[in-house]
């Protein structure tokens, strides 16, 4: 069993299976993350949601 890092990624509250599926891909902090969030959609746990609240936060929002 996976250890559990908890709803939030760098500082960004897109829920437990999002963010361990970005910490499994080797992602540490939002400036890790790909120019088109839309890539992270093919890891299984990240949805659109997720990825909407990230560049929210990318954004400044």
């Amino acid at each position: 069993m996976s250890e559990d890092r908890g709803p939030t990624f760098d500082g960004v509250r897109i829920g437990r299976p999002a963010t361990g599926a970005l910490v499994d891909a080797g992602y540490r902090s939002q400036a890790d993350l790909p120019e088109d969030l839309d890539e992270l959609l093919a890891l299984h746990g990240v949805g659109p949601r997720a990825v909407r609240l990230l560049d929210e936060a990318r954004r400044g929002a």
